[in-house]
């Protein structure tokens, strides 16, 4: 059983910045691609931004392109999310997913394990 665990949400002034982590249990961590991805009260969980094992490709959503980065450290079976340039639309519970594949994957359908979120909010 994998086990995702996130941290580093809170508040934040909008245009500030936040750096969200997942850690995961020791395994396969390194073999799978991952995501982020996001909720909002009365929302649907929408996908943020995915990276493929090995880090060197990386997919954004729309709404978050040029202002999230992503990357992971297999050494650490650590990923990450560098929020920079928040805005109020991007308050949400964050949650961060380990894929079926080692490809990038866009869809929660595509995703096995989930962490239990941790929540971002923007004041504007």
């Amino acid at each position: 059983q994998v086990q995702l665990v996130e941290s580093g949400g809170g508040l934040v002034q909008a245009g500030g910045s936040l750096r969200l982590s997942c850690a995961a249990s020791a395994g396969t961590f390194s073999t799978y691609a991952m995501g982020w991805f996001r909720q909002a009260p009365g929302k649907e969980r929408e996908f943020v931004a995915a990276i493929t094992w090995s880090g060197d490709v990386t997919k954004f959503s729309d709404s978050v392109k040029g202002r999230f980065t992503i990357s992971r450290d297999n050494s650490k079976n650590t990923m990450y999310l560098q929020m920079n340039s928040l805005k109020p639309g991007d308050a949400a519970v964050y949650y961060c997913a380990r894929a079926r594949a080692t490809r990038i994957l866009d869809t929660r359908a595509g995703y096995e394990y989930w962490g239990q979120g941790t929540q971002v909010t923007v004041s504007s």
